[in-house]
């Protein structure tokens, strides 16, 4: 709104010059006055925060590369004291970021495949916004290339094969959106995000919503007789483990931002998402299997922020699991990964 007010205003007959200064802006006219009055009380309500805990950076532009990785992970404990444990390869990104505001624009090189020859990168987006007040999250995660399984068998002394499997298809996708009880003395911006400094310590409790939908499908049945004897009979005759859910949750977490010297933040986030599942879950009979259970997933963040001036830096963790529980077999799957940031901050206006 307040940029179609700019645009609108410069276009007037009588404008003879033009200034991204706000009070500048309010100066043409009421509406002009309106809009700029408008967007200063809906920034107070949700970025507004206690400047001696919290400060803003004082640019509007930053410039950073970023390295970025990040691999997949399935567990499967199963009857009779039986494992299976895989793991993907590693995807490994550079890029280049240029950002204004909320908005980011940049490119990415999968550096996995330029050493290696070999696509190992799944696909994986994500979207966030952030504010003082709360945070939203919307991301989809995608494998159809295939893992490798790494432990197999007994569960006290498991094989460890490094069988490549590539009878995998799974999809996860969801949004998430949170609200920050201490949200002006905290701030999660300043440890994931850096667009905030956290000038001291703080933490606070937050609490939100996750939608969230689950596809997995596992064709074992592509294995070797030696791994499917071990498999369990509930899973025959294909041996296929098929999951196709929605989840509905609620998110309860902490943040803490640790300012342990001058110019460093620690910043620690974890948040179990705790609701049900609606959908299918092997063993299953499509349009009679279907059953409301239990859904649990959890995410953990952490971080080491480095801010001097118009130099910003950073080393970002992150872990999705999800937990499925169904006749004698648990899942644990999800995503780790790391990012590492150096970039500057600037003005243009």
């Amino acid at each position: 709104m307040l940029i179609v007010c700019v645009v609108a205003c410069s276009a007037a007959p009588h404008a003879r010059s033009f200034s991204f200064d706000l009070d500048s802006i309010a100066a043409m006219g009421k509406f002009p006055r309106f809009v700029v009055n408008t967007y200063r009380w809906g920034n107070e309500f949700f970025n507004g925060y206690d400047t001696t805990y919290v400060q803003g950076t004082g640019y509007k532009f930053s410039a950073k590369i970023t390295a970025d990785s990040w691999m997949d992970g399935y567990s499967f404990q199963l009857p009779d004291n039986k494992t299976m444990l895989m793991a993907t390869e590693p995807s490994t990104s550079v890029g280049l970021y240029v950002s204004y505001l909320a908005l980011s624009a940049g490119y990415d090189i999968n550096i996995s495949k330029l050493i290696t020859g070999v696509d190992r990168s799944r696909q994986r987006l994500r979207f966030g916004f952030n504010c003082m007040l709360f945070s939203a999250e919307a991301y989809l995660i995608r494998n159809d290339i295939g893992t490798t399984i790494r432990k197999f068998g007994d569960a006290s002394a498991p094989s460890r094969p490094n069988y490549t499997f590539n009878g995998i298809n799974n999809a996860s996708w969801g949004i998430d959106a949170y609200y920050f009880f201490n949200h002006k003395k905290y701030s999660e911006a300043a440890s994931f995000n850096y667009s905030r400094i956290q000038k001291r310590s703080q933490g606070s409790f937050y609490t939100g919503f996750s939608i969230y939908a689950q596809r997995l499908d596992f064709r074992f049945n592509e294995l070797p007789p030696s791994y499917l004897d071990q498999l369990p009979e509930t899973w025959a005759p294909d041996y296929n483990y098929r999951v196709k859910t929605n989840n509905y949750a609620v998110r309860i977490g902490y943040g803490y931002n640790w300012v342990f010297a001058k110019h460093w933040t620690l910043g620690i986030s974890e948040s179990p998402i705790i609701g049900v599942r609606d959908g299918y879950v092997t063993p299953w009979i499509e349009g009679k299997s279907r059953k409301v259970s239990l859904s649990m997933f959890n995410r953990a963040k952490l971080s080491v922020v480095w801010n001097a001036g118009r130099w910003f830096g950073g080393l970002v963790g992150m872990t999705d699991l999800a937990i499925i529980n169904n006749h004698k077999t648990t899942y644990t799957g999800g995503t780790f990964s790391g990012e590492a940031v150096i970039g500057y901050r600037f003005n243009l206006w």
